[in-house]
């Protein structure tokens, strides 16, 4: 069986202390970052040799969106425009702006699978408020629920298309957040009636994607104790009922400012509050066995919406990967 819990490594290959760790704790996924990164095939062999130590096909994710958050960069690697870059085209030509944002995803979806990435930690599905915080900024695709739920959609199908598990993040919402919440806790003041409009909307029409990130964010109108992350209020009322998501839900990285407690303490708290997963990025072996300490084997409706989302990875659409390049290259340029 697997452990409730998604961690990190040190540096581009796995280390003897790395695998044993990973071979006692047994993880249900990885998460990789610049630090892993050297080449396509360096990559894969990392991705395999953590499989190999957990003994099982695990999640192996990544963050890459494009624009200013992607891992994975040229000269290896393709250069996508930020979502941003398909806001301002939706502005001009709806459809043009999905069809771009879903040829994209696929693009993405092949180079990750070929890497031995099964998972991508998109689309963010946030919508920024005036004056927040630009964590977010180019990030998001859009101002309007409606708009930023449009290009998301697309961009997750892409991906499954593709045969990656998208994670669409971070619920229920990060646009308002005035804070970044690697670096400290966030409050949101907003009332209920207006999160619901617009803040929790994007979520709610994507509520059947396999699966989701919470967000380290107070929201004073639900919850004013404790971030989303750590809420059963936030999550039960929230996150399963109103918005109605019932895929995989994983933790925001641990390691952030936002919250506070030991790594053991952090595990705990957002598993109790209704995580599937807790997500730990900060490639420490002290912290991925802390972790393992508070995480136990997946089982129940969690085991279920795991193997759920799992199914994702057996898709797979045949792409014409130059008529893609190309037709993806048009449309971007019709938009600069």
């Amino acid at each position: 069986m697997l452990a409730a819990f998604i961690t990190a490594l040190a540096g581009p290959r796995l280390e003897p202390e790395e695998k044993a760790v990973l071979r006692a704790t047994r993880p249900c996924g990885i998460i990789l970052f610049a630090r892993n990164i050297v080449d396509p095939a360096q990559v894969r062999a990392l991705s395999e040799a953590a499989r190999e130590a957990v003994g099982h096909d695990i999640l192996v994710l990544i963050d890459q969106e494009g624009g200013r958050v992607r891992r994975l960069r040229p000269p290896h690697w393709r250069a996508l425009p930020s979502a941003a870059a398909y806001g301002e085209l939706y502005a001009e030509d709806p459809a043009e702006a999905c069809r771009a944002a879903r040829l994209a995803a696929q693009l993405t979806a092949m180079d990750l699978r070929a890497a031995g990435i099964n998972t991508n930690c998109v689309p963010v599905l946030d919508v920024p408020a005036p004056g927040s915080h630009d964590i977010i900024g180019d990030r998001a695709y859009g101002a309007t629920p409606e708009q930023v739920a449009a290009l998301g959609r697309c961009v997750a199908e892409g991906h499954m298309a593709g045969g990656v598990l998208p994670v669409i993040k971070h619920l229920p919402g990060h646009g308002r957040a005035l804070a970044d919440s690697h670096l400290e806790l966030p409050v949101v003041s907003a009332g209920l009636a207006e999160l619901e409009a617009i803040d929790f909307a994007t979520f709610r029409a994507c509520a059947d994607l396999p699966a989701a990130m919470t967000a380290h964010v107070v929201y004073e109108a639900i919850d004013k104790a404790h971030p989303a992350s750590t809420s059963a209020r936030v999550i039960g009322e929230i996150i399963r009922s109103r918005i109605g998501f019932d895929g995989l839900l994983m933790s925001d990285d641990l390691g952030m400012k936002a919250l506070s407690g030991s790594m053991a303490e952090r595990t705990r708290a957002v598993l109790e509050a209704g995580c599937d997963v807790a997500l730990v990025c900060s490639g420490e072996l002290a912290d991925t066995e802390a972790a393992a300490t508070a995480a136990p084997q997946l089982t129940g409706d969690a085991l279920a919406r795991y193997r759920r989302a799992s199914a994702v990875l057996q898709q797979h659409q045949d792409l014409n990967i130059a008529d893609a390049e190309n037709s993806l290259a048009q449309a971007l340029r019709v938009q600069a």
